[in-house]
């Protein structure tokens, strides 16, 4: 069967062929970039292998462009690649690899496009389409890939056992792409992902946690969370979420699953944003229950604190997962803590006061917090769904109300700790925080206008207050 060649892929495609022809190399376009093209799919990288040196190819074609590429050499792996156009061109040599039972780097030695083959990881990913003249355009397909391509079906090209065991990330691959192209996962492929799961260990943090992201990433992340905690894989990589799953009762009173609850919101989240660390949040936002779960007589099942006690938990596992620990973090921390904050002010007869400490609070995150909260809306009875809905949308009026009329996103008093420690002659001390907290809850409350003169006549009587005298 032949490759459908674009336009847009004919002059490149030549190009890599007859240079790889000139130096007796045979060459293909392999796995990824054949997938998704036959799948309709847009794709940015592609993977060339050849029978020889991937970095000698790829310097040999990037000088027959123009504007000449630079390109980018990895020699410790073997390739080299560069930008085209759209596209990140990768060269690499055919090789074999396979880890041993405690190492998570490969033995690495040369081989045949058929050795290339054996080491993917599905029968999807290991079509090829060859550049060689005598066979130009064909598709080199071994394992049945075009199949289950229809099918929809995802397979290991060999035993999954030793698909698996060589590289155990292939295991979490499996399920990424069964979350980003709704495809199934064979019985007897899954229950090797069961069976082989712990040799997950050996592999660093910083992939696993790319995969997981790629799952996040996906238009419905259900679907591979739910793989992962069936196959026991969400267990060893996350424990916390996978500690979510289940219903207690007691005396006749259960609670929600919050496992599925989470994942739903997650699905909720995704269908608004792009914004991956808004889905950090909505993973991580019932992340404390499990551990403030308790059962009262008359209230039943309480998780009282869970969202602080959450967010206090986020830094931890950012820091175990490898994310990034700055203001990226500190914004999954923030919703974490406040995610049942509006919740609140959709009761009547709620405060301009309550309305402005949110604010203040949230700050720039405020429309990212509400996107959160009606996300966590998960009933099945659609009249709940709707009125929640209807008192979120109260509330957004009166954030927008109150916003307009006191600007207190981002706020900040207009006294300042230098103003203070100027106006009354002293250091840096604990007055100077007592009588600057003062003045910000004098606001918040709406004692006084958020107006510079109220607030320095508020100063003046409160530094009077703690003994302090004007100079």
């Amino acid at each position: 069967m032949l490759f459908d060649i674009k336009p847009f892929e004919r002059d490149i495609f030549q190009l890599i062929s007859d240079i790889s022809q000139d130096l007796g190399y045979p060459t293909y376009v392999v796995g990824g970039y054949v997938r998704d093209r036959l799948l309709s799919r847009p794709s940015k990288d592609m993977d060339i292998v050849c029978v020889g040196n991937g970095i000698e190819l790829a310097n040999a074609v990037a000088s027959k462009l123009f504007p000449k590429p630079k390109v980018a050499v990895y020699k410790r792996f073997g390739t080299a690649m560069f930008n085209h156009g759209n596209l990140e061109v990768e060269f690499v040599g055919a090789r074999r690899e396979s880890y041993r039972f405690d190492s998570r780097k490969p033995t690495v030695e040369d081989g045949s496009l058929e050795d290339d083959q054996n080491r993917r990881d599905l029968t999807i990913n290991a079509l090829a389409v060859s550049l060689n003249s005598n066979n130009f355009g064909e598709i080199i397909d071994p394992f049945g890939g075009m199949i289950d391509l229809e099918n929809k079906l995802l397979r290991t090209p060999l035993e999954p056992g030793r698909t698996f065991s060589d590289d155990p990330l292939r295991m979490m691959r499996a399920i990424r792409f069964s979350t980003q192209l709704g495809f199934t996962i064979d019985p007897i492929t899954l229950k090797a992902i069961a069976e082989h799961k712990e040799r997950i260990n050996i592999i660093s943090q910083e992939r696993i946690t790319i995969e997981l992201e790629k799952i996040m990433k996906s238009p419905k992340p259900s679907i591979g969370f739910k793989l992962l905690f069936d196959s026991g894989l969400l267990h060893i990589i996350f424990p916390e979420v996978a500690e979510l799953y289940g219903v207690d009762i007691k005396n006749g009173v259960g609670h929600k699953d919050n496992f599925y609850h989470t994942i739903k919101v997650l699905d909720n989240i995704c269908r608004n944003t792009n914004n991956v660390w808004l889905r950090w949040a909505a993973l991580l936002h019932d992340i404390a229950k499990p551990p403030t779960k308790r059962f009262d007589k008359k209230a039943g099942w309480t998780f009282h604190g869970h969202e602080v006690v959450g967010a206090n938990m986020v830094p931890r596992i950012f820091r175990k997962l490898k994310l990034p620990l700055d203001g990226k973090m500190k914004y999954v921390q923030k919703l974490v803590r406040l995610h049942l904050r509006p919740i609140s002010l959709t009761k009547e007869n709620i405060t301009d006061s309550a309305i402005r400490r949110l604010l203040f609070d949230a700050g720039d995150d405020i429309d990212d917090l509400m996107i959160l909260c009606e996300a966590d809306i998960t009933s099945k009875n659609k009249k709940k769904v709707r009125r929640y809905l209807e008192n979120y949308e109260l509330v957004r009026i009166k954030l927008k109300e109150v916003e307009e009329k006191d600007n207190l996103r981002n706020w900040q008093p207009p006294v300042t700790g230098e103003i203070i420690m100027q106006t009354f002659g002293i250091e840096p001390s604990r007055e100077v925080g007592v009588i600057k907290k003062a003045i910000r809850e004098a606001i918040l409350d709406g004692e006084i206008p958020n107006e510079f003169d109220a607030a320095f006549a508020f100063m003046i009587a409160k530094g009077e207050e703690v003994g302090l005298k004007r100079v």
